[in-house]
């Protein structure tokens, strides 16, 4: 099953109370990754001076996750296929998001999906990568029909499902049911950090094998700002900004290719 970004958030408050809060808060609902600077921990004020390390955790997870919209970008692994996930979205609650994705480094494709449609445009490695194995006339008449322009699709349609999933805010900021809570999961706080120029407090979460570094913002909504995967078999990290900005999710402009109407 497809990783969630924010597993780890709610393996942290497993270790607390706040599971089914999580579980909750999942139902109801441009920074870089090389941006992270560390900052000494012994300001004159520390932030949530008040709070324990899950409880700063619980509070993360309860405002991200009821946050009406946000920007990802990063890397998600995706369990079904046994890649990564290269993202770049701006993603809301009413299913609306624009942004690109690419899998494994092997191309890219713009997405939008505004109402029922979903419009992508892939470009020809990410074509060519996603057809290895058909008829070569086959690869490069697709290429030639589709390299570069908007396609549409219906956003129930069986072939649109999968790409919708990655619009859809409350699925990506889903799983809690998915955590295994059964060990011992701990969290603590290892001092302060900036990322893309705002100041958060760092968290490092275990659970058996999987461990995670967690950024929360210190001002304002204690969102999360920054998940970084330290397992060693799953590497990866994702930043989280543009909290409750509109998603620019607008039908593309000029000829747009009908998928369905080809299918059928």
């Amino acid at each position: 099953m497809r990783r969630t970004a924010l597993a780890a958030i709610c393996l942290v408050a497993a270790a607390t109370s706040g599971l089914t809060a999580c579980q909750s808060g999942t139902d109801k609902a441009d920074g870089k990754t090389g941006d992270t600077k560390a900052t000494a921990s012994s300001k004159p004020k520390e932030p949530f001076a008040d709070l324990t390390a899950d409880e700063i955790a619980d509070r993360a997870m309860t405002a991200t996750t009821g946050a009406s919209s946000l920007r990802m970008k990063g890397d998600i692994k995706d369990d079904e296929s046994d890649g990564t996930i290269h993202i770049d979205m701006a993603l809301d609650k009413k299913n609306e998001c624009a942004g690109t994705m690419g899998m494994g480094g092997q191309g890219k494709a713009d997405l939008i999906k505004t109402g029922d449609t979903v419009y992508m445009k892939y470009d020809e490695e990410f074509l060519r990568e996603q057809s290895k194995g058909e008829a070569k006339a086959d690869v490069d008449a697709a290429v030639d029909m589709l390299a570069g322009k908007w396609a549409k699709m219906s956003a129930k349609g069986s072939d649109a499902k999968d790409i919708a999933s990655f619009c859809d805010l409350d699925t990506v900021l889903g799983g809690a049911e998915d955590v295994d809570s059964g060990g011992d999961p701990t969290v603590k706080r290892a001092g302060t950090a900036e990322v893309g120029g705002a100041r958060t407090v760092v968290l490092k979460a275990k659970d058996g094998k999987e461990s995670y570094t967690l950024y929360v913002a210190t001002e304002g909504k204690p969102y999360l700002l920054r998940l970084d995967s330290t397992t060693a078999k799953d590497p990866g990290s994702i930043t989280f900004s543009d909290y409750e900005k509109p998603v620019p999710a607008q039908k593309p402009a000029g000829r747009i290719v009908d998928l369905d109407a080809l299918g059928g």
